[in-house]
């Protein structure tokens, strides 16, 4: 099973690639949050792919996909759904909102009210929804891809520190590099590479993986060492809120879906390397007059430097 898997992930991410040039570790990090059981928050200037990421994913994993532009006129209706009164059967009917999907991109999140932010989360946070005191519950895998963009700030409602810390991963794409950028031109030079991209996986294999990923195992002495990760984010001058457990919890679960990802049954340190600073970066809460996205990076590089490393064989249980 782990070997289907790294190759199942290794055809996606080649499939990704195809209309995504040369995002390939922001897709790995991508689907390791997404086989954890997390989603995702994508920060970056508008015209990187932030959107396009979302839909070839979901073109790729043959799941449904949905989007919102999110406007500062939503409600949290026209995400969650609502009920219609039917004449014809005298009944009210639930119009179900476009959260009903596997895959939904939540397009420049920040645009939304924190009404509509909120209600949003809470779908995110329950797996299910709930309107007019009847709950539905959403359909595994439900993965939310929201996007926000650095600039353009005026009529933008930004995510509270506490909403934020609901997303179990944040990504930056980052501009293309010269070769990467002439390779996209050739690309689309005939057409968009969306149109006939086909899916390598279905739904019930995403669910499968999943569930694969939950088996993987942590040594103590990994599970000590992303203690002492998180910790040390508690006692740094420049800090004022360190990562909570949620955050540690987050980085484990992510580990764990990597681990498998690779065709590990067990986490290495490399792990948490890779992946401590989009898992904790946006969690700390930083003294004030500084920007906080580069410092907390920085800070989290620092912690990964100074912090013991273990050794262990870390696959005997």
């Amino acid at each position: 099973m782990r070997g289907r898997m790294r190759e199942g992930i290794q055809r996606i991410i080649d499939q990704v690639g195809k209309v995504v040039i040369g995002k390939e570790e922001v897709t790995k990090k991508l689907l390791a949050a997404m086989l954890a059981g997390g989603h995702v928050l994508l920060e970056d200037v508008p015209g990187t792919g932030k959107t396009r990421l979302a839909r070839t994913l979901a073109a790729s994993l043959g799941v449904g996909f949905g989007r919102i532009q999110f406007t500062p006129d939503m409600l949290p209706a026209d995400v969650t759904g609502l009920h219609i009164y039917n004449r014809e059967t005298e009944q009210f009917e639930l119009k179900k909102g476009p959260v009903f999907t596997n895959i939904l991109l939540a397009d420049e999140i920040n645009r939304a009210t924190s009404r509509t932010q909120a209600g949003l989360l809470e779908c995110m946070e329950e797996r299910q929804v709930t309107i007019d005191g009847k709950t539905s519950v959403l359909e595994e895998p439900f993965f939310v891809i929201a996007t926000q963009n650095p600039v353009e700030t005026a009529g933008t409602f930004p995510l509270p520190e506490a909403q934020t810390d609901r997303f179990m991963v944040k990504l930056s794409m980052g501009m293309p590099k010269r070769e990467e950028e002439v390779r996209i031109l050739s690309a689309y030079s005939e057409g968009d590479p969306l149109m006939m991209l086909e899916a390598v996986m279905d739904r019930e294999e995403v669910v499968r993986m999943k569930e694969e990923t939950q088996r993987v195992y942590v040594h103590p002495l990994m599970a000590g060492y992303l203690t002492d990760l998180a910790a040390a984010t508690r006692k740094q001058e420049r800090v004022s809120m360190g990562v909570s457990p949620r955050g540690t919890l987050a980085l484990m679960r992510c580990c764990k879906a990597l681990a498998c990802m690779e065709g590990r049954d067990y986490v290495i340190p490399d792990d948490a390397k890779l992946l401590a600073p989009c898992v904790f970066a946006h969690r700390l809460v930083l003294s004030a007059g500084r920007s906080r996205q580069e410092d907390a990076e920085k800070i989290i590089e620092e912690i990964l430097e100074k912090t013991s490393v273990p050794v262990e064989d870390f696959g005997r249980k």
